[in-house]
Parts: C-alpha cells; structure tokens; sequence
C-alpha cells in the first residue's frame, strides 16, 4: 500500500507529436502540489519514430502494433529507469487510435512489463474506464490543471492550453473545492494544433517541425483555406469532446498547392483559430491563458493566438510551471489518484456520466493488474 499523505510520484508522457518520451517527478498528495522534482527527455530515433508512424490508426491485434510497443516500452523503462526516490509511477502509453464513440480508444504499452522491470507499482491505461462510461477519454490533464492552478494561488478562472499534436483547453475555476465539483473545469481538445504542421515539414523538407516559426514567419495565410478549415462541424460541438491526432488530415490537402512557407502560415494559423473557436465555449472570458507544449516555442504561433484572443496569453513559465514537463507531471499526480480511488475525470472534462477513477495498477513481480 502506498504510505498516507504526500509522496514523490513520477510521471511519464508520450504525445501525439511522436518526439520522444518526457519523464519528471512531482510531489503531491493527489490533491495538492507540494514540490517538483527533476526531469528528462527521451527523443525517439528517427527508426523509432518510422515505427510508430506506421502504428497510427491501428488497434490491438493489428501487426504494426506488437513493433510499436516494444518502441514505446523499451524507451519508457530506458528513461524513467534513471529516476531514483519514486513510490510508484503515471505510465500513459502511446496513443495510437481514438475513437471514443467507436471502437474506444488504444494506448500502446503495457503496464505490467513496466512494473516489473522497474521495480515499482505502475498506474496505466487511464483512459480506458472513462470511454466505456460514456466520456470521451479525453483530455486528461485538467484534474492537474486544477492543482496547478492552485498552486499559483489563482483566485479568478484562468486557462490552459496545451498545444502539443492536438490542441486542448482546460478552464479552471480555482474557487471551486475539489476539480470534479460542477463548474470547477471545463476540458476540450481545440482541434489540430503542432501534428499536420509537423507532418508537412517532415513530408516536404525532412524536418521534425517548423522551428522557431521561421516557414510561418516567411508564409501568407490562405484565407479560402483557413475558412474551409472553421467551417468543420466539430468547432461549433459543445465541448466537452475529444480527437483522434489524424482526425483533420485532410488539412494537409487543403494547403497541397500552396509553397512551404504559405503552407505553414496557414496551418498554424489553423490550429491558432480552432483555439480561438474554442474559447468562445468557455463559461466566462478566463484571466489569462498559459500555455503548454511544443507549440510555445513557435514565436509565430503564439502571436496569432496573442492577436485572436481577448485575454493576456502567454507560456506556463510566466508562473514558475514547466511547459515541456506539464503533462508527464500530470501522470504522476493522477497515478496517485488513481491508486487512492479519487476521480481522475468528471463530466466536465470529458463528458463522462459522472466522476470516476479511470487507471490499471500494476504492482512489481505480478503479471495480473489489480
């Protein structure tokens, strides 16, 4: 059993960008953040990466899907095998498809083979419990989101936004008791953000994405695109509701004939308006928007989301919070969660029936989850 109170928990997160594995440790009872402990960055080789490209989209039994979880469990135990002090761990798997009104959804990686190579009890398969209870699965973030916010000392609702390979928003209403009280958060992926641009600089020039902005800075958007792009059905959905990393691939056709710098332009602009689409499901203007992931470091980016919202936006670090690091902390702090039976998700972050304990424990040395 895992010692009452507050523990060092460690988290790990491989995103839909496909770059590698993040890894960091926090401290934390499962309600409130106490401390922050060290981090490390695992990239996918570019072998690696061949492999699990090849997995989008499958499910379990497909052949591609035995080659990618051996990928994402040999990083998985290569990095988080470097962190000593951990009383147990967040695994979240590499999304390979989600369809969370189909077929339900398909993290690659199991568990139990980390836990026994690691030594420690391993929380896994978050997502799977809340999908066939109705919730989309996704995201996941926000009950972190909650805390964090709390440990800001924010006093007004506030949001953050991750722009990893998809976009996803939690507004947060720190004044609330607990993250799955009504109105405490409202969680929704945006749309696309970094994963059809990354995928155009990888298909067209050889690299993993457009550093720095500098194809977008060069670029000119295409308007008849980008309003071909907002007019998709899913903007107007009321939240909350999820995406699969390829559901907007047809994004990339729109900007086939463009050149490489119009087509950047236009696709960041896109992922830029979606949150803007976004925003406007909020239950009330928030603060400010802090934003997270890859997509903080496109300078670009950042200022049409800065020129299309009414709020001050701006990285996670403006507050003394990681912004590579956001979601492997996120693991970590809802493995506690799971492992002491509190909710992870609610109907507000993923449209769930109710609050639940979404998560597999695997403990060292047992091939059988509890």
């Amino acid at each position: 059993m895992l010692k009452a109170g507050r523990l060092w928990a460690l988290g790990a997160m491989s995103g839909t960008s496909l770059d590698g594995v993040d890894a960091a440790m926090i401290e934390t009872d499962g309600h409130e953040i106490f401390g922050f402990g060290p981090s490390a960055y695992r990239p996918y080789s570019a072998q690696e990466a061949k492999v699990l490209h090849a997995a989008r989209g499958c499910w379990p039994g497909a052949p591609e899907v035995a080659a990618a979880e051996a990928v994402v469990e040999a990083a998985h135990i290569e990095v988080l095998g470097g962190f000593t002090g951990a009383a147990l761990v967040g695994f979240h798997g590499q999304t390979l498809a989600h369809e969370p009104q189909g077929r339900g959804t398909h993290q690659a990686g199991d568990g139990a083979r980390l836990a026994a190579a690691l030594g420690l009890p391993v929380v896994w398969d978050f997502r799977s419990a809340d999908v066939r209870l109705g919730g989309e699965g996704a995201p996941l973030a926000p009950f972190y989101h909650f805390a964090c916010a709390r440990w800001i000392g924010a006093t007004r609702p506030l949001a953050f936004l991750n722009l990893g390979g998809v976009g996803n928003l939690t507004w947060v209403d720190p004044r609330r008791a607990r993250p799955e009280d009504d109105g405490a958060l409202l969680a929704f992926d945006t749309g696309p953000a970094n994963a059809p641009l990354n995928d155009l600089m990888r298909a067209r020039r050889g690299v993993a994405c457009d550093r720095d902005g500098a194809q977008a800075r060069r670029g000119k958007v295409a308007q008849g695109a980008l309003e071909l792009f907002l007019d998709e059905p899913y903007f107007a959905r009321i939240p909350p509701k999820s995406l699969d990393r390829d559901a907007f691939a047809e994004m990339i056709a729109l900007v086939d004939e463009l050149s490489d710098a119009d087509a950047a332009a236009t696709l960041t602009a896109m992922a830029a308006s979606a949150v803007m689409r976004g925003m406007e499901h909020c239950p009330m203007r928030p603060e400010r928007v802090l934003v997270c992931g890859g997509g903080r470091r496109n300078p670009v980016m950042m200022a049409m989301l800065a020129a299309a919202l009414d709020c001050p936006v701006g990285p996670v670090e403006d507050v003394g919070l990681d912004g590579d690091m956001l979601e492997a902390q996120a693991f970590a702090h809802l493995a506690v969660r799971v492992a002491r039976g509190l909710p992870t998700s609610c109907p507000g972050t993923t449209g769930v029936r109710a609050a639940v304990a979404g998560g597999t424990l695997s403990r060292p040395m047992e091939r059988e989850t509890t």
